[in-house]
């Protein structure tokens, strides 16, 4: 469902139609989409000639062992092939890490994305959480130490969604150990994690913790979201569980064929890394406008929208009507509608934003 039906908010970015509705803005409304978080840059240039030449891809079943996107994974990554399954973007690779533990015990820490919650619902499993602290949502690891006594599975996200804190490897080394203890799997979303100023991936951890999965989306980085398209990472039995799980075909032969000249495009990882770099004071200079903004390792920013979901309503009002759409957080626990995530996008965008940012509350 990509609209609450209790609120009439949508769930996840990018849904613009239900919004301009619900403020009586026209359709054609003209918008820059901060909502959603994906690379500005768009896809890859050569895109559009590759797809125009793979109309073969569409005229057969993918092809089960065709190992090239797997293998290609690997040698990113710097693994086995044995520990990476492909699957159709990060939500499968979620939900397929839920359904190993169907019907157990899960521990989800807040405010985070939602698909957690909604796949251990769908598996039957019983769900607590614990609370990020403060502002600048900080992860208490002796109290996540605790709670994992009685939970077979921990979902984590690095860098978090919403927030775009990261959890200090230290922590999750921690966590690994306890879980070890307890018999509890880390799951670590790495969706954005391509976007960390630097090197954050958790890679190396999987030779010693085999309780680590790791789960990674190609749409964020290639701005590719219609594809769906990811994987995970983790000790090679576990991996092969749960392919053992995965329906068949769930990921079509285009996107399969897409992993290796995707991830062999070193001018379009380079070309992102530039722009990142140019973008990084977003977060400074939305905080010196008087805005809070929480600490960000991400591509995105979360701005406090006052003192309560009512002013940061209006500010959203403020800039749709301004023509920027920013994501509330009504869906998320915690935050309840008190803050908006921000995307970074190009320069010419992020100085509208800040623009608008500076005349609100103005007479």
């Amino acid at each position: 469902m990509s609209v609450s039906s209790e609120s009439g908010w949508p769930n996840h970015g990018g849904r613009a139609a239900p919004l301009l509705a619900r403020y009586g803005l026209p359709a054609e409304h003209p918008l820059v989409d901060f909502s959603a978080n994906l690379n500005p840059l768009g896809p890859p240039p050569w895109l559009d000639g590759w797809l125009a030449g793979a109309g073969d891809c569409l005229s057969r079943y993918p092809d089960p062992d065709d190992e090239r996107a797997r293998r290609a994974i690997a040698a990113q990554e710097g693994v086995a092939p044995e520990r990476v399954l492909v699957t159709a973007g990060g939500a499968e690779a979620i939900h397929l890490a839920a359904g190993l533990h169907a019907g157990g015990r899960a521990l989800i820490v807040q405010p985070t994305f939602s698909e957690y919650a909604r796949a251990c619902e769908h598996y039957g499993l019983d769900v607590s959480t614990m609370a990020l602290g403060g502002e600048a949502f900080d992860l208490d690891v002796a109290a996540a130490e605790r709670a994992m006594a009685k939970a077979e599975v921990l979902f984590l996200c690095r860098p978090n969604n919403p927030t775009g804190t990261l959890i200090p490897r230290a922590a999750i080394e921690r966590l690994l150990a306890r879980g070890r203890e307890t018999g509890t799997t880390l799951v670590v979303d790495e969706a954005f994690v391509d976007f960390t100023a630097e090197d954050e991936r958790l890679t190396p951890l999987l030779r010693e913790a085999p309780n680590l999965l790791l789960l990674r989306s190609l749409t964020k980085l290639y701005a590719l979201p219609g594809l769906r398209l990811g994987y995970l990472l983790g000790a090679p039995e576990t991996v092969a569980r749960l392919a053992a799980r995965q329906l068949p075909w769930s990921v079509n032969a285009l996107a399969l064929a897409l992993v290796a000249p995707l991830l062999a495009d070193a001018d379009y990882l380079a070309r992102t890394r530039a722009w990142l770099a140019a973008q990084r004071d977003l977060p400074a200079r939305v905080r010196a406008l008087g805005h809070a903004v929480a600490p960000t390792e991400a591509n995105f920013l979360l701005l406090r929208g006052g003192r309560d979901a009512v002013e940061a309503e209006a500010l959203f009002a403020f800039l749709l009507r301004r023509g920027l759409l920013a994501r509330h957080t009504h869906n998320f626990p915690g935050l309840d509608g008190r803050w908006l995530r921000v995307a970074l996008r190009q320069g010419p965008d992020n100085a509208r934003l800040l623009e608008a940012l500076a005349a609100w509350g103005r007479p």
